[in-house]
């Protein structure tokens, strides 16, 4: 069965609405519990919350497509499309208010491409949406990567965690810092969304990322022209890393992070 990406997205961004309703006023309010997920990293209701008015939404109006969710995994389908969600994209940042977590929205078409992608940060009063062939958008309108060229005029964003070092890569991001014009660590998809806004001209993220970390970043990064791919170049968002950059610079931001 064909889908319309750009179709679909009118939906991915009504699925939206519903997450940001259900995050914002408790994100504001400090009003949720926090629990420890076995891998030591935050969980709230909300994450849990989310997610099921999410996949419930789709099992009602897409009932075939599979849904793959952080918190609650593989919901299979009939269909060979997969809509993946990260309900809050950054718990550690909200649950101690910081501003910078999003809800993350992606649609897998049969091939296990993301077709179209939906980061919305309610707090930050930023969206970001792209379905492919039709180009990304923040809620300004059309949004486009810089043209910078040079590593020594680039603003980078890194974020260097216990995954760099298990692979002996700190040191190559210390390199890509001091070989940058500037540099700053803006994390989760936030540093991505920059990248297509154009604001700063490449992004290394974490090693030891999850699909739904990064499947809607994807559409998104390549709509508004630039590149992103793993840490060593190659075009997949299940490898556990991401790179993005403007596309003239990636080739020499993957040499420092392959």
């Amino acid at each position: 069965m064909s889908r319309d990406p750009a179709g679909e997205l009118e939906f991915a961004i009504s699925l939206a609405d519903l997450a940001d309703a259900t995050t914002l006023q408790p994100f504001h309010d400090r009003d949720f519990n926090v629990d420890w997920k076995a891998n030591r990293t935050e969980v709230t209701e909300l994450d849990r919350r989310t997610e099921e008015v999410l996949a419930s939404t789709i099992a009602r109006y897409r009932p075939e497509d599979t849904v793959y969710g952080e918190e609650f995994g593989l919901r299979e389908g009939g269909s060979k499309w997969t809509w993946v969600l990260d309900p809050i994209d950054g718990t550690s940042n909200y649950t101690r208010g910081v501003p910078v977590w999003a809800t993350l929205i992606a649609l897998l078409d049969p091939n296990d491409e993301p077709v179209l992608g939906v980061v919305s940060a309610p707090a930050l009063g930023a969206r970001w949406h792209a379905a492919v062939g039709n180009g990304a958008a923040n809620k300004r309108g059309r949004i486009h990567v810089s043209t910078i060229a040079r590593i020594d005029e680039a603003q980078v964003s890194l974020t260097p965690n216990a995954g760099w070092d298990a692979i002996g890569g700190y040191d190559r991001l210390i390199e890509l810092q001091r070989a940058a014009y500037r540099a700053r660590g803006f994390g989760d998809f936030w540093q991505h969304m920059l990248v297509a806004e154009g604001a700063i001209d490449a992004a290394v993220d974490a090693i030891g990322l999850e699909p739904y970390d990064t499947a809607a970043l994807w559409p998104i990064v390549r709509e508004a022209g630039g590149t992103i791919t793993d840490r060593t170049g190659s075009s997949s968002f299940r490898n556990g890393s991401a790179v993005s950059s403007n596309g003239l610079l990636h080739a020499a931001v993957v040499g420092y992070t392959a």
